[in-house]
């Protein structure tokens, strides 16, 4: 969890911001404020301790129109739930029609301002100002981020109240715009979570929880927001995969504003009467949805109770959770392949260092073939294995010795750089690989591992497959896509449908790149529910490793450590397993907090089950 939070800078068409710190801290439209003069740039809002709530003040008497749309601009990035004082700056219509959680607009600085058009005067009773900057993203009314580019220019105009004299805004943007180091201050990314439609777990047969990332307001009761956020369903984007247990209209019980777990750290929530009717198995998904959803809010919450009606209807725990969620599973095991291109395995949480290597039981670890690729199965019970020329891929036991037997799949491509890409497992069991061949590319799916291979329709696909990560959920993929010399990391849905036999139609929709400032992508992992792992190059920019979000944005711990030449990069979903690398150097680690260290063991490839 966590929006890109960092540093930043943000230009504001303000004159002065003063501030007051006693507990909250006073944006704008203070008294000391000067009376005259043009709109100027100024520094952004300092980041403050997330404790600190912000707020605005509101506009004071006889302010001119530059101090209106100041006070206006910089409310916006304060802490009123309802953003009461910036409407304040408004018409009496114009705060009765304004929608600021329809949509927000986020600059690489804070909006700049033109002050004026033609016939706009000061002394008059009319007056404009244009707000301008560049978009980097949008949050839309589902509180769903997007990457953006172009330009921002609108209007806010301001009229002269005839009665009172007062300078008010009558007619503004839709929704709220601000810079993106405010937008890192006032906004946080969290997960909520649905359960896959298609997609079971192989080693419980429980529904996938899938994590769907919004951003909501740090400050401003973001437990309740986010309990809000789950009721409302899905983000339309997401939305064709999951489903949602709580019956339709299921909202918080009327007079409900806020919810707070008790000292055991158990959250009861109260519903409407559409939920009263709920068998206990509904429930129970009902409260796993919610208890995922705030413990990546919250991690301290236990408990969920929900109740309707005057009752309650369930209670539940995380070892009473009716859904398989990623980021709980712990990898038994690191893999990578040695430089006899074999197999290897050592235990990945006991530090690396200190860990003894031994190869994978059967003809993956024992040399019979050389191996240029190798996937384990989350179960880490099989593995699937592409030789060393890219052309046949072999899936077999990791538990028991035995022979290969035939290839699964052979590539007709004429080079190794043209035939089949790292194979990936998700937690279904289900193996997915791209043939890169240039007369067939192809996105191929293998039901369990095997069987005859599913091709996977890849509409609106521009480019050719050069690596392919599947989500644990099985319901999203991201795909490095080679267009034109550039590798760009896209993120797609994953729909399947019962087609003509027994075979499933599968497809992966609405690909959505992940990475906008990445102009060459190398290698990706999946680093949780909705984080991934990425090591890319901006144009003219040197090699970094960096997490990103499925959503195209950049949590607030977005860049690690740097590494260069990097071959692989080996992450989990459990936040709690270290990460490994290749490069140049061998296998390294990244222990937490510090930097990368060498390991002795020689190593091209390293990789987490999946």
């Amino acid at each position: 969890m966590g929006a890109d939070r960092g540093a930043g800078e943000r230009r504001t068409p303000a004159r002065v911001v003063t501030y007051a710190v006693c507990g909250v801290v006073l944006l704008a439209g203070c008294a000391s404020m000067p009376d005259s003069g043009d709109l100027r740039d100024v520094e952004s809002t300092p980041r403050q301790d997330t404790q600190v709530r912000v707020f605005a003040m509101p506009p004071r008497d006889d302010a001119p129109p530059s101090e209106i749309v100041q006070g206006f601009l910089e409310a916006l990035t304060s802490d009123d739930s309802g953003y009461a004082t910036a409407r304040q700056y408004l018409t009496a219509r114009a705060a009765q029609q304004w929608e600021p959680e329809a949509s927000t607009t986020v600059l690489a600085d804070g909006p700049g301002t033109e002050a004026g058009r033609a016939g706009s005067r000061e002394d008059g009773d009319d007056y404009s100002f244009t707000l301008t900057g560049t978009q980097v993203a949008t949050v839309d009314a589902q509180q769903s981020y997007a990457p953006a580019s172009g330009s921002y220019d609108q209007i806010v105009h301001l009229t002269r109240d005839k009665k009172t004299k007062q300078w008010r805004i009558d007619a503004l943007p839709p929704g709220v715009v601000m810079g993106k180091s405010d937008f890192q201050r006032n906004y946080m990314s969290v997960n909520k979570y649905y359960l896959a439609s298609s997609t079971k777990s192989a080693s419980s047969g429980q529904p996938m929880a899938v994590a769907d990332p919004v951003y909501v307001r740090e400050r401003v009761d973001p437990m309740t927001q986010m309990v809000r956020s789950v009721l409302n369903g899905p983000t339309s984007w997401l939305r064709p995969v999951v489903r949602s247990s709580f019956p339709t209209g299921t909202t918080l019980k009327k007079g409900v504003t806020s919810l707070t777990p008790d000292d055991q750290n158990k959250l009861t929530v109260p519903l409407n009467d559409k939920a009263a009717r709920v068998g206990q198995h509904k429930c129970e998904e009902m409260a796993t949805q919610l208890l995922f959803t705030l413990q990546s809010l919250a991690p301290t919450i236990d408990e969920i109770a929900l109740r309707a009606s005057g009752r309650q209807l369930c209670s539940l725990t995380e070892e009473q959770a009716v859904a398989a969620r990623a980021s709980n599973d712990d990898p038994e095991y690191l893999y990578f392949i040695d430089g006899r291109h074999r197999l290897l395995r050592m235990t990945g949480g006991a530090g690396g260092s200190t860990t003894k290597a031994e190869p994978v039981p059967g003809e993956l670890g024992d040399g019979t073939k050389e191996l240029r690729s190798v996937a384990v199965a989350r179960d880490e019970h099989s593995a699937a294995g592409v030789t060393l020329d890219g052309k046949s891929l072999y899936v077999t036991s990791t538990v028991t010795s035995g022979s290969l037997g035939d290839p699964v799949l052979q590539s007709a491509g004429k080079t190794a750089a043209d035939r089949l890409t790292t194979p990936t497992w998700d937690a279904q069991g289900d193996l997915w690989i791209a043939d890169r061949n240039p007369d067939a590319p192809r996105l191929l799916l293998l039901r369990q591992g095997g069987g005859e291979p599913v091709e996977v329709l890849t509409p609106r696909l521009d480019g050719r497959i050069n690596a392919v990560r599947v989500a644990a959920d099985g319901a999203r993929i991201a795909l490095v896509v080679d267009k034109d010399g550039k590798q760009s990391l896209l993120i797609g849905r994953i729909e399947r449908s019962t087609g003509s036999g027994d075979q499933p139609s599968v497809s992966v929709q609405e690909l959505r790149s992940a990475t906008p400032e990445l102009e060459q992508v190398t290698t990706v992992a999946w680093a949780g529910d909705s984080r991934l792992v990425v090591v890319g190059t901006e144009s003219g920019g040197v090699e970094q490793v960096q997490y990103v979000q499925c959503d195209g944005s950049v949590p607030e711990a977005g860049t690690l450590p740097g590494l260069t030449e990097v071959n692989s990069i080996a992450a989990s979903e459990d936040s709690e397993a270290p990460m490994f690398a290749t490069s140049k150097d061998g296998l390294l680690w990244l222990p937490g907090g510090s930097g990368w260290r060498t390991l002795k063991e020689t190593a091209s490839v390293a990789f987490y089950p999946g």
